[in-house]
């Protein structure tokens, strides 16, 4: 409950309130020489979300598109419509007129699809797997319109010679473990340096093993499957396991053990593939150049942490990361702050005035 008030809740709750002020103090115009550019609305969004923070997936979509005068047809993730239903009876018991916030639950490839494809529709936003997200760009560019996605992730957790390892390695674990490891901007992967590997491995075995009540199960069957898959696979390809494992920690439920591998090569499925449970992989770099090699080598670039004695040493290191967040020896969540990914981790940014100029597009007057 704790975690669901302080996450769940709380942050949708924040990124709202950002969005009710950004629609009062947006510039909404701009001169420029002889012109006035209008920032208007971009028209009709189509918002397909993910089960994972359900209700702060909808509102980092709904309250910028609202702000920015679109109107929204909402496709939730089938896993959790419920929450959906009771954001859009909130919507209308706040006023919002009929037809400005709209509801349309079904299966992705049923119900987003036929959004996606809608000519009707001026915007996609979808956050979700990188593959359907490969999909709905593509729909999209057919149509030639504007798409905002947001993607899997498998973010790197740099940990420096001089850093504290062990709030370093004890704040990983958590970010890992937080939500049952269902977060695209996890620290899935942790490098240390081979000096202070061994050190760390131990840390994390004891700072993971605390959650072993502590974690709740994921959200189906089907996740289940996949994520024990992973983890027989990175047995399977010479990885060590140090905490946890592909048994089923309870008979009832879809639990995982939180499992933690060490003696991961970069090139494994483990420390390539988005798991998207409670899985870390602990990676050993030979020297700086070495770390930043590993981090920027899979195809994500969404989130990453960077831990140093020296706040300076970290900035240049996660100025040198292929990625689009970086938190600086354990950084807060900031809901002002854009949100979004480098390479295959999307297209676009939510959250803060980033995320509201996504919803809208540029006309210019010439005087």
């Amino acid at each position: 409950p704790q975690f669901s008030q302080a996450v769940h809740a709380a942050v949708p709750i924040a990124v709202a309130a950002s969005y009710a002020e950004l629609a009062a103090t947006h510039p909404f115009e701009e001169k420029v020489g002889n012109s006035t550019v209008l920032h208007e609305p971009v028209g009709v969004v189509g918002a397909i979300t993910p089960w994972n923070y359900p209700l702060h997936q909808i509102v980092a979509k709904a309250a910028p598109a609202l702000a920015a005068g679109c109107t929204v047809v909402l496709k939730p993730a089938e896993d959790t419509p419920l929450t959906a239903q009771l954001f859009a009876e909130a919507v209308d018991a706040a006023g919002v007129p009929a037809g400005v916030f709209n509801l349309v639950t079904g299966l992705g490839p049923v119900a987003g699809q036929a959004l996606a494809e809608h000519p009707g529709v001026d915007l996609v936003s979808f956050t979700g797997s990188t593959a359907v997200g490969r999909q709905i760009g593509a729909v999209a560019g057919a149509a030639v319109k504007k798409v905002a996605l947001e993607l899997g992730g498998k973010s790197a957790n740099v940990i420096l010679p001089s850093a504290d390892l062990a709030k370093a390695v004890n704040v990983g674990v958590a970010n890992v473990m937080s939500n049952s490891g269902q977060t695209c901007s996890a620290w899935t992967r942790m490098l240390v340096h081979r000096d202070r590997y061994d050190e760390a491995v131990e840390l994390a075995r004891t700072a993971a093993a605390k959650y072993g009540d502590r974690i709740g199960p994921v959200v189906s069957a089907e996740q289940q499957a996949r994520v024990r898959g992973y983890i027989e696979q990175g047995i399977a390809e010479g990885a060590r396991l140090v905490a946890g494992g592909p048994e089923s920690p309870r008979e009832k439920g879809y639990f995982i053990s939180p499992t933690v591998f060490a003696d991961v090569t970069p090139g494994m499925t483990i420390a390539q593939e988005e798991i998207f449970g409670p899985v870390l992989t602990i990676l050993r770099y030979e020297d700086e150049e070495d770390a930043l090699r590993i981090a920027n080598g899979t195809v994500y670039g969404l989130a990453g942490a960077v831990w140093a004695a020296d706040e300076a040493e970290a900035v240049a290191f996660a100025r040198r990361m292929d990625t689009g967040q970086v938190d600086i020896n354990g950084g807060r969540f900031n809901p002002l702050a854009p949100f979004g990914g480098y390479k295959q981790s999307g297209v676009g940014r939510e959250l803060g005035a980033h995320g509201l100029t996504e919803y809208l597009q540029t006309k210019s007057l010439q005087f």
